[in-house]
């Protein structure tokens, strides 16, 4: 058993390491190349390809986080072998990474503290995720499935409901609906990631670990298993969205075959649809069975450094980018508008593979110091 779950445990922490390998893409987009913004979803006869490319290889990135966290609550309460410890750590570290998000990362994003505009994004829909889990998983394990599938295959049929002018408004835009929360001091808040997806798929991750990471489970049993739900989860996006009824807003036929396919691929991600879910989730367990088949090579040892430490590497890269972006700004001024960007994207590529190199000594560096001081609780949160 010890051997195998350290085998997973690899394969899951260089799963981590590529997904903030891919959210590095997206950041560095999202600062230096501001000035081509997308919508979500995005329109196709605006958008260059190669930038469609790689906003949409950016998509795996929460979902993936999201899967990981929930059947990692389920490793972390199978070593344990208590409900009420894995309660107490998933309410203490969603309290962590909310306070985390208000505070630390919303201030790396708008260099403004006090804050006059807040944005609850990534790590605040898991920071409440977790806390949310902590009270699904007393519920009946047929009771976990059903309410996670309930809300990852049926929240879409809420897309049209609106509270719009009602007092109900605020909740529901944390809920299910991107949009703004204002306050007459003129503090905004902005639901960059409504919850309600996210809770469905945290629980999802769960319930899949306790199908797939049984003591009983070998090895080739559980990949098995991993690769049945991959294939079924993007076989089934492949189908329903030919059918083109219900999951995410319509794909059309374009002028040509390249724009029909992006339409085909074009998903909503705020919040993350039915088949955003189906087609990033599928891909990323078939992530997980490659990287598990190739964990002990040496070219993925970087991958499981990075995935170790996810919430250092996240937080340290975004305070890189943030004076990176004011140092280019003093140096080249605003060459786009009122922003500062790169030209092509090639170039955003091209600088966020730099910056994993350069940023590696320092996550190695602390991935080192986090293992060797595992008396120091904190550090878990990292």
């Amino acid at each position: 058993m010890s051997v195998q779950l350290s085998q997973r445990l690899y394969a899951i922490d260089a799963l981590r390491g590529f997904v903030i390998i891919i959210m590095m893409l997206d950041h560095v987009r999202e600062t230096f190349f501001l000035h081509h913004q997308v919508p979500d979803p995005m329109i196709i006869s605006e958008t260059e390809p190669s930038l469609f490319l790689s906003r949409t290889l950016a998509h795996i990135c929460a979902p993936i986080f999201v899967l990981l966290t929930g059947l990692s609550a389920y490793l972390y309460q199978q070593k344990n072998n208590s409900i009420r410890l894995t309660q107490s750590f998933l309410l203490k570290r969603g309290l962590f990474l909310i306070a985390l998000e208000l505070v630390i990362v919303n201030f790396a994003w708008t260099g403004q503290f006090p804050p006059q505009t807040i944005y609850l994004q990534v790590i605040w829909a898991i920071g409440i995720s977790m806390i949310c889990l902590a009270g699904l998983i007393t519920l009946p394990r047929i009771g976990q499935w059903f309410v996670a599938l309930v809300i990852i295959f049926g929240h879409n049929l809420l897309d049209h409901v609106s509270f719009a002018n009602t007092a109900f408004q605020p909740i529901w835009n944390i809920l299910h609906e991107r949009g703004w929360i204002t306050f007459e001091n003129g503090l905004k808040i902005r639901t960059t990631y409504p919850i309600l997806p996210w809770i469905g798929l945290i629980l999802l991750g769960y319930c899949f670990g306790q199908k797939w990471f049984k003591e009983n489970i070998q090895v080739k049993q559980r990949q098995k298993m991993i690769f049945t739900t991959a294939i079924a989860s993007i076989s089934l996006f492949i189908v329903l969205r030919f059918i083109n009824i219900y999951g995410d807003k319509a794909w059309q036929h374009m002028p040509t075959f390249l724009e029909t396919l992006m339409s085909f691929l074009n998903l909503t991600k705020y919040p993350p649809s039915l088949f955003f879910i189906l087609w990033n989730g599928g891909i990323g367990l078939l992530l997980l069975l490659w990287l598990e088949k190739f964990q002990n090579k040496s070219w993925v040892k970087p991958l499981i450094i990075f995935g170790s430490v996810p919430m250092f590497f996240y937080i340290l890269h975004l305070f890189v980018l943030k004076l990176l972006y004011l140092f280019a700004v003093n140096l080249f001024g605003l060459n786009h508008g009122k922003y500062f960007g790169f030209n092509d994207i090639s170039t955003v590529w091209l600088v966020s593979i730099l910056l994993c190199i350069c940023l590696y000594p320092a996550v190695h560096a602390f991935s080192k110091f986090k293992h060797k001081n595992k008396h120091i609780a904190v550090l878990k949160y990292f």
